[in-house]
């Protein structure tokens, strides 16, 4: 395997099975003409013809037209990094080649030669939700190849089995955190407690001027889904602090930064040092705060429509999510029926006592009698 500089051009020359291979890399950079010469050799293993080599992409070659699709595209900033960040993981993947297990690179594959037991055999990083960021991208991917003609069918994907928050950030998490927290995040944790809304994408991106102080509601022009933009009710301690942060202002962002875009953005980590400082679990993550809120109404109100609402939910399903278990009726049935038990037992234990003290009483010949004849 061997590069050459040809003007500003970079040229590769090797061979694979005897066979001589060489031409024109395209690429001026020699970073880009190396992985472009280790796609075409590994085309080449595969025992695929010069003019199919040229013409058919490794994962790499259709990923670089993928994400060039995506970022000229009109998808959400979020969609677009969730499927960059998928192609890391991807890229710095192995696969076991042959009999005598060489590895060689995932993304060096063609695309035609990625099977459902190559998929299946990948390992990330991290939990399922790592997993399943990249095999959601594999899939896009693959997905594009087939309407660009390269492959009949995407093979099949399994996603993996993520595992719902079932923290909840309670009155007695939100006790300890708040000793440690700093403003603004302890009125973030308040406001997220008492309206359910999202941290980032709802909260930290609240204007004053959607706040209409009178019907006491906040109004969420978008988010996450169409759902999303709607009133919220505030509670009267929400009231409270939103007043006094948006005193003597008419229009702005509630929680204003030096950040690029105004508003505060990040606020993970030093929720991070305070729950470490409040001796709680690491899977206690801030988002638990909307799970307590949506459990609670959904429990003590019984209404799931009006907590969908609230939520800014369509689906049902995933309204249901936030209902975690009550088990307290479960606790008073069976205390019920113990405390019966109970009863039985205690009962059924004095009368053997009697019995008991009976008897005694007519084993001993001092206190008994027998009747005169």
């Amino acid at each position: 395997m061997s590069l050459y500089k040809r003007g500003t051009t970079y040229h590769y020359d090797f061979a694979v099975f005897g066979r001589r291979y060489r031409g024109s890399t395209q690429k001026t950079d020699i970073a880009a003409a190396r992985r472009f010469e280790r796609d075409l050799i590994a085309k080449a293993e595969q025992g695929l013809q010069p003019k199919v080599i040229k013409n058919l992409p490794t994962l790499r070659e259709a990923e670089e037209r993928f994400l060039e699709l995506v970022k000229a595209s009109d998808l959400a900033a979020k969609t677009k990094t969730y499927y960059s960040s998928g192609w890391k993981l991807l890229e710095n993947q192995e696969m076991s080649s042959g009999h005598l297990g060489e590895k060689r690179e995932l993304a060096s594959m063609l695309v035609s030669h990625i099977t459902e037991d190559d998929i299946a055999l990948l390992s990330f990083s991290g939990g399922p939700c790592n997993a399943n960021n990249a095999f959601r991208t594999l899939r896009r991917i693959l997905g594009k190849c087939v309407a660009w003609g390269y492959i009949p069918k995407v093979p099949r994907i399994k996603l993996k089995k993520e595992m719902r928050r079932e923290k909840l950030l309670d009155a007695a998490a939100e006790e300890k955190l708040l000793k440690f927290l700093r403003q603004p995040l302890k009125d973030i944790l308040i406001t997220m407690r008492d309206t359910g809304m999202r941290n980032v994408s709802e909260i930290c991106k609240m204007r004053i001027e959607h706040i209409d102080w009178q019907n006491r509601v906040v109004f969420n022009p978008k988010g996450k889904t169409p759902e999303a933009r709607r009133y919220i009710p505030m509670s009267d301690r929400v009231f409270d602090l939103l007043t006094a942060r948006c005193a003597g202002k008419a229009e702005g962002w509630v929680f204003p930064s030096k950040s690029k875009s105004g508003h505060l953005t990040w606020i993970s980590k030093q929720f991070a040092r305070a729950r470490e400082k409040a001796g709680l679990p690491d899977d206690l993550v801030m988002y638990c705060a909307r799970h307590d809120f949506g459990t609670y109404a959904l429990s003590h109100t019984g209404n799931l429509a009006a907590v969908m609402k609230t939520m800014g939910h369509k689906d049902v399903k995933t309204a249901m999510q936030y209902q975690h278990p009550e088990v307290e009726h479960v606790r008073d049935v069976i205390n019920s029926r113990n405390a019966r038990h109970n009863l039985r037992h205690k009962r059924g234990f004095e009368q053997g006592s009697e019995k008991v003290k009976l008897l005694k009483n007519m084993a001993r010949p001092e206190r008994f009698e027998l009747p005169a004849f």
